[in-house]
């Protein structure tokens, strides 16, 4: 296992302060902003129905989660990890079921034609969000377990680990939900990177990589020749599922839309009105913000409905606050987040005297990280839109939770490293 050696990192004792404080700040700017995000026609809407009040209801939901996972001694979920897992695996199921096979499960929801909710009546939970927390738990206690080496005298363990990390991969994409799925990859990898695997594994790695990168971008050319070929719009494809329904590959034709609307606007929507409108709205609510921005509730994009509602107070919470808070509002909530990520998870990770704290708080910052690239990245026009959300900022009661759940596993490995002998 690889070590933390900076000792600016390493702290003395006690509980970590920061990283709360940090997350309270976060929470808070993103329940402004929610609100800000619905206030154009806040009057109109019910108090039930007001995203804000729900993200703060949320909040204090996970405010008390994050507090019972801290307290909580880590080496609880190293010891029952599988169970976690097996739990995390059997929320995925049903939506799988009923997505793929048609399997009518009553309390399985389906929203903008994705299988992804379990609706509990009060509240409904998106499993994906859940499934992150119980692979990183299973994967850093399977590596806790065994010793890395060469690539060979690893082989049987990286097979377990593959099998591990592959089944939640295809229960979410199936839903289909290639957002969530693009979260898993960078968390084990960070994990392995960690550990002392051979540098030869990363090299085939990112061979493979490279190759799967090959594959999709000859999927996406082929769709193009289909649209033009069929005279056909990408609307119109998309809500047919027209070029999908006739290939092996498993990407839908929404899907390919969002990464042909990110590497060729042009061809995709030449005149920006359809498949990449968000994201050209987006770019336009963070260019207008200026140093400070407009205002709180004074932004224009997503008031006037041009960054649409059903987007700005989640996915593109971000674009919101850029255009509001202008580019000060924007780096204090990337400068939040770094802190909880570097201060909070890796610092931790520095501080863990056994392999699976180390291991598991490592994991936790490829996730975060994974989530905070991938958002400010689609907002701002360097990747294309996947629907993650932005850590602590976003609206949805699951992430909210997962992010409380994982940071107070962060928590818990601070606290809790006293009980481990150097």
């Amino acid at each position: 296992m690889a070590e933390f050696s900076d000792s600016s990192l390493k702290p003395k004792s006690g509980y970590d302060f920061v990283t709360p404080i940090c997350m309270l700040l976060l929470f808070a700017m993103g329940t402004v902003f929610i609100y800000s995000a619905q206030s154009y026609n806040i009057d109109e809407i019910p108090l039930s129905r007001q995203f804000w009040i729900r993200q703060a209801i949320f909040v204090c939901i996970g405010a008390a989660v994050y507090v019972a996972i801290a307290r909580t001694d880590y080496s609880f979920f190293l010891e029952h990890a599988h169970i976690i897992y097996l739990l995390c695996l059997a929320l995925l199921v049903p939506l799988t079921l009923k997505e793929c096979f048609g399997i009518p499960i009553p309390f399985v929801e389906s929203r903008f034609n994705s299988t992804r909710w379990i609706n509990l009546k009060v509240f409904s939970i998106q499993p994906s969000e859940i499934a992150k927390i119980g692979t990183c738990i299973m994967c850093a206690a399977m590596l806790s377990r065994s010793k890395m080496g060469s690539f060979k005298g690893s082989s049987k363990m990286l097979v377990k680990i593959a099998v591990v990390f592959f089944i939640p991969i295809l229960l979410i994409f199936s839903q289909p939900d290639l957002g969530s799925t693009l979260v898993f990859p960078p968390m084990v990898f960070s994990m392995l990177y960690v550990s002392k695997l051979s540098k030869r594994f990363f090299a085939a790695t990112f061979a493979a990589f490279a190759l799967c990168v090959s594959v999709v971008a000859f999927d996406i050319y082929s769709y193009s020749v289909f649209l033009a070929e069929n005279n056909m719009g990408a609307t119109e494809a998309a809500r047919q599922n027209a070029y999908g329904s006739n290939t092996l590959f498993p990407l839908k034709d929404y899907q390919r839309n969002r990464i042909l609307a990110f590497v060729a606007p042009d061809i995709v929507d030449p005149r920006g009105r359809d498949v990449s409108w968000n994201q050209r709205q987006s770019l336009i609510s963070v260019g207008t913000g200026g140093m400070w921005g407009k205002g709180i509730a004074e932004g224009t994009q997503a008031k006037l409905g041009y960054l649409p509602s059903s987007v700005a107070y989640n996915d593109f919470i971000f674009s919101v606050i850029a255009e509001e808070s202008g580019f000060a509002g924007g780096a204090a909530a990337i400068a939040l987040l770094g802190t909880v990520v570097v201060f909070g998870c890796l610092r931790a990770a520095a501080a863990a005297r056994d392999s699976f704290g180390q291991y598991l708080c490592v994991g936790i910052a490829a996730i975060l990280m994974t989530h905070i690239f991938i958002n400010v990245g689609m907002t701002i026009g360097i990747m294309p839109i996947t629907g993650v959300p932005l850590p602590m900022l976003s609206y949805g009661g699951s992430f909210v939770l997962t992010c409380c759940i994982l940071l107070g596993l962060v928590q818990s490995v601070y606290g809790h490293r006293q009980n481990f002998d150097v």
